[in-house]
């Protein structure tokens, strides 16, 4: 396999492939935060499946590996968020035997770590805890340092946070860190459409409020070739531009702004794609009425829930012609089942584009749900695994998890 590197503002990354793990300790920042049923199962395994690639890498050179992480927002010692629940779902989809000790620091960890074997795995105890992990102490983050002789960060669902163990803890390896795969796959697909995507690139935003967004579009509209704006936070670019929208989800406070986002588009030759004809309900329940109307149209008493025909023939054809895309946020109410066809019609189109060759990547909370329940998650080309992390990548910023291994 190639040397990957990865450049970020220029500087080359390391990733696995720069070290040889025989004989060493990986000391691995795993996002092992997984959803658990009141059975304390696990019901959503995704990110252990994705670290998998990084942790095998590192046993099949002759390493061992700690894995540290954390798991909901304990207060404390909470026996419910102990990583001891999750230990044999790790160990079934690792297919090797997994250690686990309940602290993640102190002697009886330090003894565990120090007696592990090449081919070993050790799962540390919930790192929330302790509250030094989420205030990013630097004492503690020494601490967890002493457990391992190459620190590797593949957990990019809390790369955006500065924690003792994604960030802090970076300070004591300065030569010996590295991004696990998952980490470098998720820059890379970033990049590649911020970047080095190949043109016509094409940016869908859902969701419902255009403030959640706004730095996102800000960043994006020097990298775009299209932008589709769909889901709630269009209604509030189509009053602002005199439609009627009827009982529709409106940022009155934003609208100015988004006239300013449809004159910096227009300035910068991106072309905006905003739906023309919606699905409107007299209520915001599954069973209401529905029609079909014209989206600067809405009557009264009903309120836009979905794209409408016309808007899914339209971005249909916007995808088709795109090399790049990215999608973040639903066209709809995609949970009810009555309002997610036009969600699930642009899942549709960007799954053909994707297999006639272009680059997907899907991120960010509600799309990725959406990718998942609708059975698009292999006819894309890539799902992030990071909500919060993903949305501040595309907003332009520099993660905290990410700038450390680069230091």
């Amino acid at each position: 396999m190639k040397q990957l590197y990865i450049k970020q503002n220029n500087i080359q990354m390391k990733t696995l492939n720069d070290f040889n793990f025989e004989n060493k300790k990986a000391l691995i920042r795993v996002d092992f935060n997984v959803p658990l049923n009141d059975k304390f199962e696990v019901t959503d395994a995704t990110r252990i499946v994705s670290a998998k690639p990084t942790i095998i890498k590192i046993l099949e050179d002759g390493g061992s590996c700690i894995l540290m992480s954390h798991l909901g927002r304990p207060k404390g010692f909470q026996d419910e968020f102990s990583l001891k629940h999750i230990a044999a779902k790790v160990e079934d989809i690792l297919g090797v035997e997994v250690k686990f000790v309940p602290d993640c620091i102190g002697e009886e960890v330090e003894a565990a770590a120090a007696s592990l074997e090449p081919g070993q795995i050790l799962l540390l105890e919930n790192l929330r805890y302790y509250k030094e992990e989420t205030a990013g102490d630097k004492a503690f983050a020494e601490k967890l340092s002493k457990l391992g002789d190459i620190y590797v960060n593949d957990a990019f669902g809390t790369a955006h946070r500065a924690h003792a163990s994604t960030t802090i803890v970076a300070e004591f390896f300065p030569e010996n860190k590295c991004f696990g795969k998952l980490l470098a796959q998720e820059i890379e697909s970033i990049q590649k459409v911020m970047e080095t995507g190949e043109k016509p690139v094409l940016a869908v935003l859902g969701g419902a409020k255009v403030s959640s967004k706004i730095t996102i579009i800000e960043n994006i509209l020097d990298k775009v070739d299209h932008l589709i704006i769909g889901g709630g936070m269009s209604f509030t670019f189509v009053k602002a531009q005199g439609g009627k929208i009827g009982n529709s989800i409106c940022e009155d406070d934003k609208m100015a702004l988004a006239l300013d986002i449809l004159k910096q588009a227009k300035e910068k030759n991106v072309q905006i794609h905003i739906p023309v004809d919606v699905v409107a309900a007299d209520a915001f329940s599954n069973d209401a009425n529905t029609q079909i109307v014209d989206i600067n149209e809405i009557p009264d008493g009903w309120e836009g829930v979905d794209a409408g025909p016309k808007s899914i023939k339209l971005f249909h054809d916007v995808v088709m012609k795109s090399k790049t895309i990215l999608w973040n946020g639903p066209l709809g109410v995609f949970e009810m089942e009555s309002f997610a066809k036009g969600t699930i019609e642009l899942g549709n189109s960007i799954a053909e584009s994707t297999k006639n060759g272009a680059f997907s990547l899907v991120g960010g909370g509600d799309s990725v749900a959406a990718v998942k329940q609708f059975g698009f998650e292999h006819k894309v080309s890539y799902v992030s695994t990071g909500g919060g992390a993903m949305l501040e990548s595309l907003e332009g910023k520099t993660l905290p998890g990410i700038a450390a291994i680069l230091e």
